[in-house]
C-alpha cells in the first residue's frame, strides 16, 4: 500500500524532531520553508504538521510560528505495565465473539457505516482470580473464523500472526489510562469489585504501519490491585 505524500512529509520531520536536530522549544520550519524543501504543495505541508501537532511533537503559538515541543522532543517514552504476579498462573477466558456495527465502534476503527466488527470479550484472571476484563473490536475483514470455537480466541496478537501475518506488538498504537468509578456493573462482576472499588480503563487503538488502517480498538478494565506501571524517558 503506497504511503500518502503527506505521511512520509510527517514521518521524515517526526524522524528528524526524535534524532536531536532540534532543541527542546526550538522555532520549527515554515510553511513555505516545508514546501521547498520537499517539493510539495502547502496542502500537503498543512496536513503533516496538523499530524505532529495532534501527536505531540510540535506546538503552535499564535502570530509566532510552530515550536517543538518541549515536552516530547528528544525523548523515547517506553510505558510499560509491571505484573504483580507469577505470569505461569495467568489465564484467559473468552466469554462471547459477536458481530456488531454500533456506529460509535465503526467510527472508532475507521469504518463506514455499513461495515461490520467482531467484539470479542475476554476476562483474565491469575491464580482464578479475575484481574482484567477485555472488550476488543475488530474488522470484520481480520476474523478469518468467526464461527470457531471460542478458545479460538484467546490470543488475538496470535491470531493476527498466524492468519495474517502480522506482529500486532510491532505496530504503532496509540493509549490512554484513566481511573473508572464506579466501573460498569457488567464489568464489575466480572472482577468481583464492590460498588466501592474503582478500576483502571485502558483504551488502545493499534493501527497498519504505514497506513491509518486501524486493526483493533480496546477497551480493557483492569482490577485497581492489579495496576502498576513503569515510564522510562531516555534520548533516542
Amino acid at each position: 500500500m503506497k504511503i500518502p505524500k503527506y505521511q512520509q512529509v510527517q514521518n521524515d520531520l517526526q524522524q528528524q524532531i526524535i534524532s536531536g536536530k532540534f532543541e527542546n522549544g526550538d522555532k520549527f520550519y515554515t510553511e513555505a520553508e516545508l514546501t521547498k524543501l520537499y517539493n510539495v504543495s502547502s496542502i500537503t505541508v498543512i496536513r503533516a504538521v496538523n499530524e505532529l501537532v495532534k501527536d505531540g511533537y510540535l506546538v503552535r503559538q499564535q502570530g509566532k510560528g510552530t515550536y517543538v515541543s518541549r515536552s516530547r522532543k528528544g525523548k523515547l517514552v517506553e510505558f510499560s505495565d509491571i505484573e504483580v504476579f507469577p505470569l505461569e498462573k495467568d489465564s484467559v477466558d473468552v466469554l462471547s465473539c459477536e458481530k456488531g456495527n454500533n456506529p460509535r465502534i465503526l467510527e472508532k476503527l475507521k469504518l463506514g457505516k455499513n461495515a461490520y466488527y467482531y467484539k470479542i470479550i475476554r476476562v483474565r484472571s491469575t491464580d482464578h482470580t479475575p484481574y482484567i476484563y477485555h472488550q476488543s473490536y475488530i474488522p470484520a475483514r481480520y476474523i478469518k473464523e468467526p464461527d470457531a470455537p471460542l478458545n479460538h480466541f484467546q490470543s488475538i496478537y496470535h491470531r493476527f500472526k498466524l492468519d495474517f501475518h502480522l506482529h500486532m506488538s510491532e505496530e504503532l498504537y496509540s493509549e490512554t489510562n484513566q481511573v473508572v468509578f464506579p466501573t460498569p456493573v457488567k464489568v464489575a462482576k466480572h472482577l468481583n469489585l464492590t460498588d466501592n472499588e474503582p478500576s483502571i480503563l485502558q483504551i488502545r487503538t493499534t493501527k497498519r504501519t504505514g497506513s491509518e488502517e486501524v486493526l483493533e480498538y480496546i477497551e480493557t478494565y483492569k482490577h485497581w490491585q492489579f495496576f502498576k506501571f513503569e515510564i522510562v524517558a531516555n534520548k533516542h
